[in-house]
């Protein structure tokens, strides 16, 4: 399907472009690398009557981390992120850039993008959100800092107002003894997950402090899991520990059914993968070497 007419503007700049979103008014829409917006265009889920072109602006794209803040340029590629040994450091961030769709997608899509579009579906506000990141937001009116929780609303729905452009995301880099993992289940790489899960905790001796799970594909937005993350808190993660996350998981999860499996199988799917990314998360909170990749079926 064809989109609905528009017209297009180049930003050289993302001020300039907050510039014309200010201008232009109700219709416009910010276009980044297209790989979420053009899809829902072309499905006439989304219809701007403008569209401002940020992708050729100069110095959107960068990752660097200052103190404890990995800091991640608005137009910084999927596959910049993945390749980036910064961004490498982190598990949960390379598990997220490394596994989005296929190579064409991550070399052309954007994080900012991604998580301005909130698709319900996508990948990385439910990955970030179990690092208590933050959105840093600028309009001709000025700039502010939002936390990732409270930028995004509901399914296709944040914070942002009419007039204002992604700047930046900022993480937080976890302590020393911490570990994560993002896992999902598709059909195939190019094709949206049916479930995806997100963990990051922290290890004293043994002992599992501030855990973090976040449900994603699940749900009208990424759920943060509280009686998941209760059964962990404050104790060793053992097989009895591991079945009560995944049991809250099924609980907490709030799927619709359509063609990527009824809502009870998503429920299902999301309790296996809970276990399977708290057992990769531990892994790596202990110093150990654990490979992760999606499941496929």
């Amino acid at each position: 399907m064809y989109t609905a007419a528009f017209e297009y503007h180049r930003a050289s700049s993302l001020e300039e472009a907050a510039t014309m979103l200010s201008q232009i008014g109700e219709g416009a829409k910010i276009l980044a690398g297209g790989q979420s917006l053009i899809p829902l265009m072309k499905l006439r889920l989304a219809a701007p009557s403008h569209l401002i072109d940020i992708g050729f602006t100069s110095g959107g794209s960068y990752i660097r981390e200052e103190g404890r803040l990995l800091r991640l340029g608005a137009l910084t590629s999927h596959a910049e992120i993945e390749l980036s040994p910064v961004a490498q450091r982190i598990a949960i961030v390379h598990d997220c850039a490394a596994g989005i769709a296929d190579v064409q997608v991550r070399n052309r899509g954007t994080i900012g993008g991604s998580l301005a579009e909130a698709d319900p579906s996508g990948d990385w506000a439910t990955a970030l959100l179990a690092l208590s990141a933050e959105v840093h937001l600028i309009s001709p009116a000025g700039e502010r800092t939002l936390a990732l929780d409270d930028f995004i609303k509901d399914a296709y729905t944040t914070a942002l107002r009419s007039n204002e452009v992604i700047a930046e995301i900022r993480v937080h880099v976890p302590d020393a003894g911490s570990g994560g993992a993002y896992i999902c289940l598709k059909r195939a790489a190019p094709v949206y997950a049916t479930a995806s899960v997100a963990v990051e905790l922290k290890l004293e001796g043994n002992v599992c402090r501030q855990p973090a799970i976040v449900l994603g594909c699940v749900g009208l937005r990424p759920i943060r899991v509280d009686g998941a993350e209760a059964a962990l808190r404050g104790r060793e993660i053992d097989d009895v520990a591991l079945e009560a996350a995944g049991e809250a998981v099924r609980v907490a999860a709030d799927p619709e059914s359509d063609m990527r499996g009824s809502a009870e199988y998503k429920r299902t799917v999301a309790g296996a993968l809970v276990k399977r990314a708290l057992r990769a998360a531990l892994g790596r909170a202990r110093g150990e070497i654990v490979e992760t990749s999606h499941l496929y079926a």
